[in-house]
């Protein structure tokens, strides 16, 4: 074991338990870690990130289908439309500037975090 792969361990399992807990997040954690422990580029964070973040939505995804909480035909016109958003991003990822992805990225944090708070 390398000298920080407990932390990068304790990073995925916080990434790992908000994706699991929330059905979303994991990013959150994990894109200022990778910029700032391993000094990854902003953009090289945010693709790093959803490299991690994929299996791990998988597994919650089975865990939540193992207890009845998924349905599935309720959520597929949302696949379809996640798949085609999923790549326009990705061809649009290289196109867009790093300081704007990370300011995007945080106002959806915050637009999510109040939609939380004031939801009812």
């Amino acid at each position: 074991m390398r000298k920080n792969d407990g932390k990068f361990i304790v990073s995925g399992a916080l990434a790992g338990l908000a994706n699991g807990f929330f059905g979303a997040g994991g990013g959150m954690f994990l894109v200022p870690l990778f910029c700032r422990w391993i000094k990854l580029s902003d953009r090289e964070a945010l693709a790093t990130s959803l490299a991690v973040i994929f299996p791990v939505s998988i597994v919650s995804a089975v865990v939540y289908f193992i207890n009845n909480g998924i349905d599935v035909f309720g959520a597929l016109p949302f696949l379809i439309g996640g798949l085609f958003g999923g790549i326009l991003g990705g061809k649009l990822f290289k196109k867009i500037s790093p300081v704007i992805l990370r300011r995007t990225l945080a106002l959806f944090i915050i637009y999510g975090g109040i939609r939380s708070l004031f939801a009812i």
